[in-house]
């Protein structure tokens, strides 16, 4: 695997933050690139990557921040190209404004990525409207929960206004890409954790479909968020970031994090990027600075103490909840990935919502408030 990776400016300007040894932009075959809602609609970047690695497919996905090898990154692009020695690549993508039944793209990823050398699968989807939960479940169910799936939704910086995805073409509102790797050569490992803590009374869902939420118990559920947020109120729904919320399909199973979209004032309901069923069990949750960056560490330690040698790329999603929260400290988050990834190229983003395998399991989950790694290597 051979690697580059660029920043490009509004003026268009490139910067190469790092390049493998014989790299070439002819063979480069799949191109990352990630960058500000505003940005890409404004730049347009794409026949700028196509000029630059005519013959890679190329992705282009709007964020909430940008990560690359060096720091975290505003105001620019990052995009990174992989040109593969050994490994195959073949790609999908749907359109959720022509069709928003997530069953036909579960078909159309079974009829064009699903074989017996398919190894993992990397999607970036649009965050606005998209329900997370139902698109991993559909993805989990044709791959029989057997193949690895990681990526994450679409960010907007916390202007939760409209979020871009696109493939070989500028980004545009309701698309999902979805990414298969394929060979016996390619090395897959991943770790995810969040750090939050929960706050509060664990309280029943008592009025809910699929992933908006009316009520908690005997009230609404954003009139309790406003009780809780105070003077914050007025900057919903980007102030409910640092109030995730902690969800239980039954006492006994796991809790899941899960992270705001959007508001009804009308309903005073709240949209969130996976579904929180009726009869449920939620918690609020609030973030502490130390516990969110030793969370960072460990998820980076957890996918790179599951590689069979040092990856040669990690692929990062961070929720923009952690970002919020953290403020100044970001860095932190970032430095701690730093530490424990070596000479491994980094790059990633802020995100709406994170894909990622359950520890210890090849089945993945939506998660949200959490850093999520994938590590990728060649033999």
């Amino acid at each position: 695997m051979k690697l580059q990776q660029i920043l490009i400016d509004s003026h268009k300007e490139k910067e190469v933050v790092f390049f493998s040894p014989e790299f070439s932009t002819n063979k480069a075959d799949l191109v990352f690139a990630f960058g500000e809602r505003e940005f890409l609609e404004s730049s347009l970047p794409y026949n700028i990557l196509k000029d630059l690695y005519p013959n890679a497919q190329i992705v282009i996905c709007s964020t909430s921040g940008q990560i690359s090898n060096s720091s975290l990154v505003e105001s620019k692009m990052v995009s990174t190209a992989i040109e593969f020695e050994k490994s195959t690549i073949k790609i999908t993508e749907f359109d959720l404004t022509i069709n928003n039944d997530i069953q036909e793209l579960g078909q159309i990823v079974k009829k064009e990525l699903l074989n017996k050398d398919l190894k993992a699968i990397v999607v970036l989807s649009e965050g606005s409207f998209v329900n997370g939960t139902e698109l991993v479940t559909e993805l989990g169910k044709q791959t029989n929960n057997l193949i690895p799936v990681f990526g994450g939704l679409a960010g907007d910086n916390i202007k939760f206004e409209k979020t871009l995805v696109g493939l070989n073409d500028d980004a545009s509102e309701g698309k999902v890409v979805v990414i298969g790797f394929y060979g016996d050569e390619i090395n897959f490992s991943s770790g995810c954790k969040g750090g939050w803590s929960d706050f509060g009374p664990e309280r029943e869902v008592t009025l809910s479909e699929k992933n908006v939420l009316y009520k908690i118990g005997e009230r609404f559920a954003l009139d309790i968020y406003k009780e809780y947020l105070g003077k914050y109120a007025e900057e919903l729904p980007g102030s409910a970031l640092y109030f995730p919320l902690s969800m239980k399909e039954s006492k006994e199973a796991t809790s899941v994090v899960r992270t705001i979209l959007s508001i009804d004032e009308k309903t005073k309901s709240m949209t969130f990027a996976g579904n929180i069923p009726q009869g449920s069990y939620v918690r609020l949750m609030k973030g502490n600075f130390d516990k969110l960056i030793d969370a960072s560490y460990n998820a980076a330690s957890e996918s790179f103490s599951k590689h069979p040698k040092q990856p040669e790329l990690a692929l990062i999603v961070s929720c923009v909840g952690r970002k919020v929260v953290l403020g100044n400290r970001v860095e932190e988050e970032f430095e701690a990935v730093k530490e424990v990834s070596g000479n491994t190229l980094l790059c990633g983003f802020y995100s709406y919502g994170e894909i990622s395998p359950v520890s210890n399991h090849t089945s993945c989950e939506l998660h949200n408030q959490t850093m999520a790694i994938l590590t990728i290597s060649e033999d």
